[in-house]
């Protein structure tokens, strides 16, 4: 008698299986998240028998690194936060909400790559050849040598690679790939798992570098299985308000590079264009001398950037005081407000605090935390912060004011940026030889900025 296929239970959020239903993963905790499926009783699949055959051990000395040059894509944006350009033979996966532009991008590198005469191969399993044309059309006349295809036989997909050779290869997406070798419906966690297992494989073996478009949920994570993120060289998410033109591609790993860097793009009707100089076109509207409104520097990897935090303290008209915030950590932003409060005597816990980073801007690292404070206390008193003067500095909570990293680094965008001004942690100065034209001021205590500032 046929043996039956023996049916296993997969979670579609993290990948776990179970030999039978359960409403709830016992190890990612959701709901509801449990489907059927078929395992596999025969032998491995192609990317497995591939792994299987493994090649003999050699000495890490031996090995040769010729040809190991990046390829610049010419969008230097996007080469940045790669980490100088894209590895050959690299799996990079790129995640974002839906619309946000992740197909637009790509497709601009590709076009940048195509003119430089390189072959590039765009596999897309949501729309037609039409609809690239169109799309393509809109943000560049023509791109020779770039060639596309809809598909979503990840094995016809690696025979058109084998066969094209390309020079990179884009998916769009790896939740719409399907594999003969795994019997469950596209989507779904093991033709995830699946696909994007065979294109490591080729990616490895040919050398060509593969970019993986990926869905986002609800969440924020890309859809499908964990263990696609792990599978991959570089993961790389864009980020942004769809009601504000500035994205953010920030990479969350990268295995040749930093994952501090960001890369700054503007959406316009023409595509995707870099920006340069985010300090200026984030400080571009900003209202001077105006209640509440404080500029700082974070660091985005190498790159200082100048953001304007904002604050307002309205009287509460409820029992429970609101506390909204925007761009910044709520947490962070509740604890500097109770040291406010002690160590500044200034009574805000009645009051309503609202706080944003203009420009949809995400700001996470406490070097800000001076900036934060005299923000709320600039709104809360009703009093502008003088034109031309930057605070930096993190606070602890007994009041006083921390050392910070990069801050020749910060000092130097500071000046390009027209600043005169800049109160710093006393204990930080010795960092910095020389101020140029920017007046420095050092504090050691929270209570030393009121006197300066009001």
């Amino acid at each position: 008698m046929k043996k039956n296929n023996r049916i296993i239970y997969w979670c579609q959020a993290c990948g776990h299986q179970s030999p039978k239903w359960m409403g709830r993963c016992p190890d990612c905790g959701q709901w509801d998240s449990m489907v059927e499926q078929t395992a596999p009783s025969g032998p491995a699949s192609a990317a497995r028998k591939a792994l299987a055959d493994r090649p003999e051990p050699v000495l890490i000395d031996a090995v040769a690194m010729d040809g190991e040059e990046r390829i610049r894509t010419g969008v230097d944006e996007f080469d940045r936060v790669l980490g100088g350009g894209i590895i050959a033979g690299s799996l990079v996966l790129i995640g974002g909400d839906p619309g946000i532009g992740k197909s637009t991008l790509v497709l601009q590198v590709l076009q940048h790559l195509a003119r430089e005469k390189r072959r590039v191969l765009y596999v897309s399993g949501e729309e037609s050849t039409r609809q690239l044309k169109m799309r393509s059309r809109r943000l560049a006349p023509q791109a020779p040598g770039m060639y596309v295809v809809s598909e979503i036989d990840v094995d016809a997909v690696i025979d058109m690679v084998h066969d094209q050779k390309p020079d990179a290869l884009v998916i769009d997406s790896i939740q719409t790939m399907f594999s003969k070798d795994a019997a469950s419906a596209p989507g779904s966690v093991t033709q995830v798992r699946e696909a994007t297992m065979k294109l490591m494989v080729m990616a490895k073996q040919t050398g060509i570098p593969a970019f993986l478009i990926g869905h986002v949920t609800k969440e924020g994570a890309i859809a499908g299985p964990r263990i696609m993120e792990h599978m991959v060289d570089t993961v790389l998410y864009f980020e942004g308000d769809q009601n504000h033109v500035f994205r953010i591609l920030r990479a969350v790993k990268n295995r040749f590079g930093s994952t501090n860097e960001i890369g700054v793009f503007e959406m316009k009707e023409s595509g995707l264009e870099q920006v340069p100089n985010p300090s200026a076109v984030f400080l571009s509207e900003r209202a001077k001398n105006a209640p509440g409104s404080v500029v700082t520097a974070c660091m985005e990897g190498t790159r200082p950037i100048l953001v304007e935090l904002q604050a307002l303290i309205s009287g509460s008209g409820y029992g429970t005081p609101r506390r909204t915030v925007l761009g910044l950590d709520y947490n962070r932003v509740s604890l500097l407000v109770a040291v406010m409060e002690k160590k500044l005597g200034l009574n805000v816990a009645g009051q309503d605090i609202f706080m944003n980073v203009a420009g949809g801007v995400r700001v996470s690292e406490p070097a800000v935390d001076l900036g934060i404070i005299s923000a709320v206390a600039s709104s809360f008193l009703d009093r502008p912060v003088a034109d031309g003067t930057l605070l930096l500095g993190e606070v602890g909570l007994t009041g006083e004011v921390r050392g910070i990293s990069h801050l020749p680094a910060r000092i130097a965008e500071v000046e390009k940026m027209g600043f005169t001004r800049c109160i710093v942690p006393k204990n930080s100065l010795k960092q910095v030889k020389g101020a140029g034209g920017i007046e420095l001021v050092g504090i050691r205590r929270l209570s030393e900025i009121m006197d300066i500032l009001f």
